[in-house]
């Protein structure tokens, strides 16, 4: 056997994948134990490297633990510890999309055989409030208060960088009629401050109605309550919806709080982050009152017509209804 040390030498300097790709190189039979965000799509390694081995035939998963500190004691591995084995000379059926529980596969497939679309579609991504030119030319100071080549950015920490710059936890009162308020973290506090619209380059959604989650939240386990969506936003949170009325934001905020819908999230949820990506396979929903699903309902109704709508069996709603906490 050729031994490529050039190989060895990218390995030795690199990310996991690269060991896994030399492992591989080097035999036809390989069982590693690694970080496991890669089968959630998710992580520091490659997305195309990511869906070659998701697509492997030859790739399989032997044990999932989304705890690393039941494997690893006294550590905390982000999405958990993956033991997996290639073996060249045998065919599995590709993963393709993983999941920890075979009764979330079985949901998934029928989620999708119904929904096409995914809650993602009207879900923005982070950074898109952004500070406009005007705000810099009338405060030049920003430069020097934000992060070297981040001058226009609203992050997370904007109510402390910017506080009584661009934002102010009272409205103002200097005849300015323009000030608008913002979500955002205040001593890890959620607050809302005010700011002038002129200062800001806002998406459209800024005019419409939506609902606004956390941007990160918990561990990622499957199930786990998120924080309370919020109507309103820095960096610190994400948006769901341009909605036209209020009537559609309160149907898209019960349809985020229910059991399904979180189900759903926690196929590609492998850490506390809930980027867009991560709502690929929570199926959209139409929030008017034309929909199939009756919005004016409890939340553990809603959940009952989802269950029905994707025609779930009794063992996969136990599953939902066992594994996910509820939320008001």
């Amino acid at each position: 056997m050729t031994i490529d040390w050039g190989l060895i030498d990218t390995a030795l300097l690199g990310a996991y994948s690269d060991f896994m790709n030399l492992s591989y190189a080097l035999s036809d039979l390989v069982t590693l134990i690694t970080p496991a965000r890669f089968l959630f799509n998710a992580g520091g390694t490659s997305k195309q490297w990511n869906k070659k081995m998701l697509n492997d035939p030859h790739f399989k998963v032997v044990l999932y633990e989304t705890n690393s500190n039941k494997i690893f004691p006294r550590t905390d591995i982000k999405g958990g510890i993956a033991i997996s084995l290639r073996d060249a000379n045998q065919e599995f059926e590709p993963i393709q999309v993983f999941t920890a529980f075979p009764e979330l596969t079985h949901i998934l497939k029928k989620v999708l055989k119904i929904s096409k679309e995914s809650l993602s579609q009207i879900i923005s991504g982070r950074n898109i409030y952004k500070l406009s030119e005007q705000a810099l030319i009338d405060h030049p100071e920003i430069v020097k208060l934000q992060s070297k080549g981040h001058s226009n950015d609203v992050g997370s920490g904007a109510f402390k960088v910017l506080k009584n710059v661009i934002f102010y936890k009272d409205k103002p009162l200097d005849g300015n009629e323009d000030y608008v308020q913002f979500l955002g973290l205040s001593n890890r506090n959620r607050e809302f401050w005010w700011g002038r619209e002129s200062y800001q380059e806002v998406p459209d959604s800024f005019y419409h109605y939506k609902v606004f989650v956390p941007e990160a939240n918990g561990s990622g386990a499957i199930g786990e309550v998120l924080s309370t969506p919020l109507i309103g936003a820095t960096d610190t949170f994400i948006s769901v919806g341009n909605f036209d009325n209020k009537f559609e934001a309160e149907s898209a905020l019960k349809y985020v709080k229910t059991k399904f819908a979180r189900t759903m999230l926690g196929i590609k949820k492998a850490t506390q982050h809930n980027p867009k990506s991560t709502w690929e396979y929570v199926p959209l929903q139409d929030f008017t009152p034309n929909s199939d699903i009756d919005w004016t309902k409890s939340i553990p109704e809603i959940d009952q017509q989802l269950y029905k709508k994707y025609n779930l069996s009794e063992e996969e709603i136990n599953f939902i209804e066992t594994k996910v906490q509820a939320m008001d």
